[in-house]
Parts: C-alpha cells; structure tokens; sequence
C-alpha cells in the first residue's frame, strides 16, 4: 500500500462551487465508466442536471478529496462520497446512506475513501444521524476489506434469518 499524499485535502463539497461541481461531475462519470460502476458513462442528462438536482435536495451531501500537488491551483479531485439522509423508523432518528464511494485508480489503496468516510460519519453525526448505511457488490473485495476496516458490517437483526439483502425494481 502505497503512503498517504501529504498534500490530501478532503472536505465537503459545496455544490455551489464551480470547482466543487465540476469534479463531482467528472469523479461520478469516471466511477460509472468503471466496471463497479456499471461500466457505462453518464447520461449527458445526469451530466448537466446532477448539481442542480443535488443542491435542490438538503437530504443529500457529498464529500471530495483533492490532491492539491496537482491541478490548476484547486488541486486534482481524486475522489468523492455521496451521501443521501434516510430515516430510520426503529431508531425513530435520521440515518445516512452512503450511496457512492469511488477514488481514481491511480490513487487507490492510500486510504483516501477511508478518510472521505470518516468526514462523511462525522457529518452524520452532526445531522443526528444514528447509523450509516451502503451496499456493495459482491465482487469488490477491496471495497469490502474497506468497509470492514471503516467499521462496517453486515446487516442483520436475527442471526437466525440471516443478513439484509439489497433489492431494486427500476420505475422508468
């Protein structure tokens, strides 16, 4: 595994910022042009309307990483979580869902995502969040030793009933 970049910078994005906006833009196209991203890149809709719809949504936030020794003075953004507030009826308090996680790949094993998620946990936190949940593939095993070393397991209530399981039924 390679060191940490001494000139990391992760924060919260600020969807009003041009720069911020742009690199979500670009790091979710990338992502989903990736194979554990459906290996399919954005619609030019979704390119051009992500923002806005983001910024229309104060259930939703997202987190960056730059790398400020690269780029044209805001630094190169090398990575980003999505995070969308959910609620949590048992709890009867807000949760966080983490929906996207995606570092490039030449940045990969430096614990970047592991550093977006804690930022992301404590903006959680301060939204009184009670848990963060996510999905994975079953096929990223490097994403899945990440979580596992973030502090996440899989969801179960009984063990005798076994462990959660992600469902979708698309409504378009």
């Amino acid at each position: 595994m390679a060191a940490p970049q001494p000139d990391l910078r992760v924060c919260r994005a600020d969807y009003a910022n041009p720069v911020h906006g742009q690199a979500l833009v670009s790091l979710l196209d990338a992502y989903a042009q990736d194979p554990m991203g459906g290996g399919e890149p954005l619609s030019e809709f979704a390119r051009l309307n992500l923002i806005a719809a983001l910024t229309a949504r104060p259930q939703v936030f997202s987190v960056l990483a730059f790398d400020d020794a690269l780029g044209d003075g805001a630094g190169l953004a090398v990575g980003f979580v999505n995070c969308i507030e959910g609620f949590s009826t048992f709890a009867c308090q807000p949760l966080v869902n983490v929906h996207d996680v995606a570092v490039l790949p030449a940045y990969r094993g430096q614990r970047i995502a592991e550093k977006m998620l804690a930022l992301a946990e404590d903006i959680a936190r301060e939204r009184g969040a009670c848990k963060l949940t996510l999905e994975v593939l079953q096929g990223n095993a490097g994403a899945i030793k990440l979580y596992n070393r973030a502090g996440f397991a899989y969801y179960q209530l009984d063990p005798a009933m076994g462990q959660a399981q992600f469902l979708q039924k698309w409504l378009r």
